[in-house]
């Protein structure tokens, strides 16, 4: 698997085709910055790569330091431009940031805040109040996202409840990608694909939504600059042009939002193809060159990919997180999971696991959602908990599949993301609770690769079209797991509906 993954993807610096880029990925548990050719191929042993993580607390906060974090990145650059020659030209900057985040700067741009992530719930009872004064149904249609903790709405109004003094100060509210780009730039904005997930945007007219600007209390100026194109047209501040020699002529592009380019990443921009990714959550998504539908189920979001195409899918704040809890606290071996894993009957465990450490997102959007493990007993192993909630989250899966197949024929399914690579075992209990053929991606890094493929696309060097799926093995669903699988997440579907739809949002 791994050569044929190399084969396809990487290259080296000798036979790279121009031009060459820098794509940078800042994740929501590590930043990566490669070299990648004319090609969208990763050019080989240029990738560096720093782990971070988000500080969480009982409360629900979910906080990062925004200078502490601007700190990795630009050591990442550092660290993979020293992997290249100093002479090299390096033609353009591709950006990918995680989605949702904020983070209050005041008049000077010091940001007042940490970066709230997407995981951070503490707003919550205030998308309960903007629900209860405000027509949800309709801001869905127009802004694609729901009133929920993770969105800047309701961060925004538990922000001016909370801390009055400090909401007074802020000069302007942005997301990560703005306060890193403005730092190293000369001029920043923000993407499309950025803004659309901010739960602040016209998804159709592609601006802020002034209607819920005008419900705030927020003036437009209180928010960044939308980008008329892709390219920045920027150039690096003297500090860094100093710094970093061989980016000096290179176009920066505005920032993407990494879970619309994982798919671009994939080669997957059809309504008939779907990315099932676990990372550190999950989701699935499907692209599509149009408008959202009229109707969205109310259990999807939609956002853009750029002024010409959209994502829409749903999201899960647990997936590999969820694992790597498991392991840590069950003490479990990571390394020995997956066979002790296969051991165990489909549902044969007894268990049934509402799978929400870190809230819900779709399909119910319960935001003060937390996990539950129903069936205990003094028989119970860890690796039947284990097992318990890694099907939960193929059920939840298969709810947001539900509600997909109303919008989009899907035909394929494309499984991504460091989880499931690394976890055969898991993508087979996928093909099996979808009851459909899963065929797994050997992209490694997908939303490198795809703001790489968006910045070529922009200066005219491919075709998106052009660029296929990387499967490197397809796993078949198999009747009889399938048939058990059934029973089980019938079993919890009654669970789910029992103790949170009791409280629908």
């Amino acid at each position: 698997m791994a050569q044929l993954q190399n084969e396809i993807c990487e290259v080296t610096l000798a036979r790279a085709t121009s031009p060459i880029l820098l794509a940078i990925d800042i994740g929501s548990s590590s930043v990566r910055a490669a070299l990648f050719d004319g090609r969208g191929r990763e050019v080989v042993a240029t990738q560096a790569r720093r782990a971070w993580s988000f500080r969480t607390a009982d409360d629900g906060s979910s906080e990062a330091d925004a200078e502490e974090l601007l700190a990795i990145v630009v050591a990442v650059i550092d660290e993979a431009l020293s992997r290249s020659p100093q002479d090299l030209t390096i033609e353009a900057v591709a950006i990918s940031c995680f989605w949702h985040s904020l983070v209050a700067l005041d008049r000077n741009g010091r940001p007042l805040t940490p970066i709230f992530g997407w995981a951070d719930t503490r707003a919550r009872h205030a998308a309960r109040a903007l629900r209860s004064r405000l027509d949800e149904s309709e801001f869905h249609r127009r802004t694609g996202c729901r009133f929920h903790a993770s969105y800047w709405p309701a961060k925004i109004v538990w922000l001016r409840e909370h801390h009055p003094t400090l909401f007074a100060e802020v000069g302007r509210f942005v997301s990560f990608s703005e306060f890193f780009t403005d730092h190293l730039l000369d001029r920043s904005a923000m993407s499309v694909s950025m803004a659309s997930g901010t739960g602040l945007f016209d998804q159709r007219g592609c601006a802020w939504e002034e209607r819920l600007l005008a419900e705030l209390r927020l003036r437009p100026e209180q928010l960044p600059d939308l980008a008329d194109a892709q390219d920045l047209n920027a150039n690096l501040r003297t500090e860094f042009s100093k710094r970093w020699p061989q980016l000096r002529r290179a176009r920066w592009f505005a920032p993407f939002a990494d879970g619309a380019v994982s798919n671009v990443g994939e080669g997957s921009l059809e309504r008939e193809r779907a990315v099932i990714m676990i990372g550190t959550s999950g989701a699935m998504r499907v692209i599509f060159a149009g408008e959202p539908p009229e109707d969205l189920p109310s259990s999807l979001w939609s956002y853009r990919v750029d002024r010409r195409r959209v994502v829409i899918g749903g999201a899960l704040s647990d997936g590999g997180n969820l694992r790597e809890w498991l392991c840590r606290s069950l003490m479990l071996d990571e390394a020995t999971l997956d066979a002790e894993l296969a051991r165990l009957a489909p549902g044969g465990h007894g268990l049934t696991v509402l799978p929400f450490w870190s809230g819900e997102r779709s399909t119910g959007w319960h935001d003060e959602a937390r996990g539950a493990i129903l069936g205990l007993s003094l028989h119970t192993r860890p690796i039947e908990i284990a097992r318990a909630a890694m099907e939960a989250i193929c059920y939840r899966f298969a709810a947001i599949a539900d509600a997909l197949r109303a919008v989009a024929p899907i035909e394929e399914w494309i499984a991504s993301g460091g989880a499931l690579q690394r976890s055969v075992f898991w993508t087979q209990m996928l093909a099996d609770i979808l009851e459909q053929p899963v065929g797994l991606s050997g992209v490694r890094e997908a939303s490198s690769r795809g703001a790489a493929l968006l910045a070529l696309e922009a200066m005219g060097r491919l075709r998106l079209c052009d660029v296929r799926p990387t499967i490197v093995r397809r796993f078949e669903p198999e009747a009889e797991r399938a048939s058990r699988y059934r029973a089980a997440r019938a079993r919890h579907e009654r669970l789910y509906r029992l103790i949170l739809e009791a409280d629908d949002p």
